[in-house]
């Protein structure tokens, strides 16, 4: 019984090793530049622009070729019963008549208005500002990727230095219960320091939850199960960032000319324009060109009929050719109210393109600023963590000492913690804000990625 007991033991513990192996294989390690590609694959918001400049493709191609003509073949087969004419015998018969017909005709347009060729304008325009639009859709994605990925990063730096804190207040807690066993300190300095490791121990939980959230929200915008990968590392020169000396009249000048967004803005301005423009070629006339060529095949029931090849190919051959035009005189204010409703979109994509050139320069002195503040922040919070670190190491050995009580210790260790804190803050907020800037000027790529 013991044998088999250790066996069954042994059993248990191997297929929960290989169950652990197996899920550590299932879960894998994403780097920054794959979970931006990640984003750029996945994203919903991002894959539904890509649908929608697929169609404006396809629609500026059918605008061009709805100029030229259109052709349609026409196949008839019916019987009548009753009085008909006969154009073989060119009378009226009273009887049963089988037809079969056929026609080819093509149609084309010689004046619309110009409300063709304005409609393929707007088309062509809507076309390129859609373009515009799934770059900066996927500047959007890089950033918010860019964003949710430091964050968690950060996150995961500042559990190391919750669990680092829980460490620190586990052992100061064990040599002050060890000092108030033996009297050397009051049972108050230990009931105090129990508080601290608790209090650490909260702040651990709380900070292995923001972690969690993180990354699902991560997950979300890649596209991606949570429990299928983890984040990796980056290892970015800090230094090189610090030393920007990007001027903020040359970032004006490079988002001019290269904000997506505001080119998208452009173009469907005119896209509006050249749409209201088709609309009001909708009050002139309308002339197009028609050819038709056909024929049939009549057979009477009960009578002698001409051949098939002698009725289709030679006696009921027909072409027709000429020009239609169509005039407008009346459709109840329809034409107006669509005219009025195109002015209407052509006005509003004005004041929104004038809104982005505002945006834009906001964006970039917002951008400026915000690099120069974690710049600076991130010099200070290196000063900050150096000056802590000192401090805590001194009041801990004035402790050791006698000299200090634990109300001192504590107060500075709660400095020491929150300078490491502000320091990953400091440092990944420094990383993002350096994508901020391109992004504000509207240059970043997927190579300008560290």
């Amino acid at each position: 019984m013991r044998y088999l007991s250790a066996v069954a033991v042994g059993c248990s513990l191997l297929l929960n090793s290989l169950s652990g192996i197996a899920q550590d294989n299932s879960i894998r390690v994403l780097s920054f530049k794959d979970a931006v590609k990640l984003g750029m694959q996945n994203n919903l918001a991002l894959t539904q622009q890509r649908n929608q400049l697929e169609y404006t493709e396809i629609n500026k191609t059918s605008t061009l070729l709805q100029m030229g003509p259109s052709v349609q073949g026409n196949w008839d087969l019916y019987r009548t019963d009753g009085n008909s004419f006969n154009p073989n015998e060119g009378q009226v018969v009273n009887g049963v008549i089988d037809y079969v017909g056929g026609s080819v005709s093509a149609s084309m347009p010689v004046f619309t208005g110009f409300g063709m060729l304005n409609t393929h304008r707007a088309a062509k325009n809507a076309n390129e500002a859609q373009l515009h639009q799934v770059v900066r859709s996927t500047q959007d994605v890089m950033r918010d990727v860019s964003n949710q990925y430091l964050a968690c990063l950060r996150d995961r730096e500042l559990i190391k230095v919750a669990d680092e804190n829980v460490r620190t207040q586990q052992a100061t807690y064990d040599q002050i219960s060890e000092q108030a066993r033996l009297g050397a300190k009051a049972e108050a300095d230990m009931v105090n320091q129990e508080y601290l490791l608790r209090n650490a121990e909260l702040l651990l939980l709380r900070a292995q939850n923001t972690f969690k959230n993180d990354k699902a929200t991560l997950a979300v915008t890649i596209g991606t199960d949570p429990a299928t990968f983890d984040v990796g590392e980056v290892d970015w020169d800090i230094n090189a960032q610090i030393q920007d000396s990007t001027t903020l009249e040359e970032m004006y000048k490079v988002a001019a000319d290269r904000r997506s967004d505001l080119k998208q803005a452009s173009y469907a301005e005119r896209s509006f324009q050249f749409g209201y423009a088709a609309t009001r070629g909708r009050w002139f006339p309308n002339a197009y060109a028609n050819i038709q060529y056909g024929s049939r095949y009549n057979y009477v029931q009960g009578e002698d009929n001409r051949s098939f090849h002698d009725q289709f190919y030679t006696d009921n051959t027909q072409l027709n050719y000429g020009v239609s035009i169509t005039i407008p005189i009346w459709n109840g204010l329809l034409t107006r109210a669509q005219a009025a409703s195109t002015r209407m979109q052509y006005r509003n994509a004005t004041i929104r393109r004038k809104n982005v050139e505002v945006v834009v320069k906001s964006d970039v002195l917002l951008a400026y600023q915000n690099f120069a503040d974690a710049r600076s922040n991130y010099k200070t919070s290196q000063s900050q963590l150096r000056a802590a670190e000192l401090a805590y190491r001194m009041e801990k050995e004035r402790y050791d000492l006698g000299i200090s009580n634990i109300v001192q210790l504590s107060t500075v260790n709660q400095t020491y913690v929150k300078a490491q804190g502000d320091m990953e803050n400091a440092r990944f907020g420094l990383m993002f804000q350096r994508i901020l800037i391109d992004y504000a000027m509207g240059t970043l790529q997927m190579e300008d990625i560290p």
